[in-house]
């Protein structure tokens, strides 16, 4: 028997059952390992712990990379986040480096690598040391500079809801490896389709990263355009058609089913956020993120708790709450949780933990001085005054890093400008022009200034990390050509559809 696995400890040990289930039942075979994309002590030590280590033999499969587009390639580790942000498991960074490694190989050396976070220095050490140890070939350079960015560094931008058109399909499909799912409710028939959703699908690959505002109409014309193409055989000969059948007919077949089908993922879409109180939802995000009206804020997530409209949404709220406003006051924390428990059930308090231990859900931790405050408040003013002047202290106390982040990068555009979503003017237009992502503005940022000069006090309350080293290929002094304009980001712990649409209109813009 042969298995292709993750270098995962329960797989190998559901794999020692079966072997262990064949020689009680007096079957005895050979297995073979294959592990995927390296293999780790710790699975062997299981299969010699379970006795079967002489009947296994292991291999590995250096399988690094996938590309999923032309411009998008991922190492398919969706458990990168909870092992290394949670459970402290740091043995997929070499995975990372060796990935980077993999890279340098068969595109030539980076001209300058930029990082910020504790496990994007990792990978870049790691990178550093396989390239030391192994054999470098002279090359052309294909990419110019390199970005590694942790997950944690902004935890903001995945918490938003999103709004481009492939980041709603993800929401709502999950596109998994570049492929997605669509029900009997998108195909108008009862069978459900898996479709590619890459730049081959030309009528995704035009609204991919548009305001989901704009799709409807794009689908629209694209409709219009596709008819015209059709009724253009009527006045046609023979000759024509046959001509108009060999060369255009299919590509405007398989383009109206295509188009078919995004107008139905659309319509699906459009029913089932208007059912969930969708510009509500967008509109508390957005209060959030600028800081306003705050215990409204909280009311709408009871209400959204308590309503059990969506355990995920609400979840995600509860987190933007707290990193919004540097953590939640006790009182706001112990009420919320108590009504989440209540809703979707007591074995969520692993949750709770595990998001406390993340920093993603934290209840504030009042100083000393606040609390004599508090005590001489109590005292002068009844206790309903008291507590709202409580919560105002509070809130004073503890300075959100988010918020002097978002002051200093200027991260929310003022709220009173018009925006034009169907012209955007920067990478604020994924979400409705409300906030612009931190990871990318951070991207930005450093490119525009080659390095993190300038940017000393954003690095200190992102609690440092951050890196720039030139690169072994004499880049600065070599004659600038199309390779120095490629860029490749890479973050550590994922990242959203809609970050990957910001860093594409950053790229047509510079």
């Amino acid at each position: 028997l042969c298995f292709l696995i993750r270098p995962r400890i329960q797989t190998v040990k559901w794999i020692c059952d079966v072997a262990n289930a064949d020689k009680a039942a007096g079957r005895f075979r050979r297995y073979k390992i294959i592990f995927t994309p390296q293999k780790f002590y710790a699975c062997e030590a299981v299969l010699e712990e379970q006795g079967i280590f002489g009947d296994v033999t292991t291999d590995e499969w250096a399988f690094y990379l996938l590309p999923l587009d032309d411009d998008i390639i991922s190492l398919e580790l969706p458990e990168f986040f909870r092992d290394n942000f949670l459970a402290g498991d740091q043995r997929w960074v070499r995975t990372a480096g060796s990935a980077l490694h993999l890279l340098h190989t068969v595109y030539g050396p980076f001209s300058k690598i930029h990082g910020i976070g504790r496990f994007s220095k990792m990978a870049y050490e790691s990178w550093r040391e396989q390239v030391e140890e192994g054999e470098t070939k002279a090359r052309q350079a294909e990419i110019g500079k390199v970005f590694l960015i942790d997950r944690d560094v902004d935890y903001v931008t995945p918490l938003c809801s999103q709004v481009v058109y492939e980041g709603l399909v993800d929401d709502i499909f999950r596109i998994k490896c570049g492929c997605v799912e669509f029900g009997t409710d998108v195909t108008s028939s009862d069978k459900r389709v898996k479709v590619m959703l890459n730049s081959q699908d030309k009528v995704f690959d035009e609204i991919r990263n548009e305001h989901f505002s704009n799709v409807f109409g794009f689908l629209s014309q694209k409709a219009k355009n596709l008819q015209t193409a059709y009724d253009k055989r009527r006045g046609m000969d023979i000759q024509q058609i046959k001509m108009f059948v060999s060369e255009e007919l299919k590509g405007l077949k398989q383009e109206h089913r295509l188009l078919s089908l995004h107008i139905g993922a659309s319509e699906s879409m459009m029913k089932k956020k208007t059912k969930q109180d969708f510009q509500e939802l967008l509109k508390t995000e957005h209060s959030l993120l600028e800081g306003f009206e705050i215990r409204e804020c909280i009311t709408f997530i009871e209400e959204h708790i308590n309503r059990q409209v969506s355990m995920i949404e609400s979840l995600r709220l509860l987190c933007l709450l707290s990193i919004t406003e540097n953590g939640l006051l006790p009182k706001d924390y112990r009420s919320l949780k108590a009504q989440y428990l209540q809703s979707y059930g007591v074995d969520h308090l692993l949750t709770f933990a595990n998001l406390k231990q993340s920093g993603l859900l934290v209840e504030q931790q009042p100083g000393e001085t606040l609390t004599v405050m508090e005590s001489k408040v109590g005292k002068l003013v009844n206790d309903k005054a008291a507590g709202k002047l409580t919560d105002a202290f509070s809130s004073l106390a503890k300075k959100s890093h988010f918020r002097a982040l978002s002051k200093k990068l200027n991260l929310v555009p003022k709220s009173d400008e018009e925006y034009d979503l169907r012209v955007p003017r920067d990478m604020a237009y994924i979400f409705s022009g409300a906030y612009v992502p931190l990871s990318c503005k951070l991207v930005e940022q450093v490119l525009e200034r080659d390095g993190w000069t300038g940017l000393e006090e954003v690095t200190r309350l992102l609690n440092g990390h951050e890196f720039s080293v030139t690169g072994s290929s004499g880049g600065e002094s070599r004659a600038k050509n199309d390779a120095q304009r490629i860029v490749l980001v890479m973050f550590l712990g994922g990242c959203t559809f809609s970050e990957i649409s910001a860093l594409r209109f950053l790229g047509r813009e510079r």
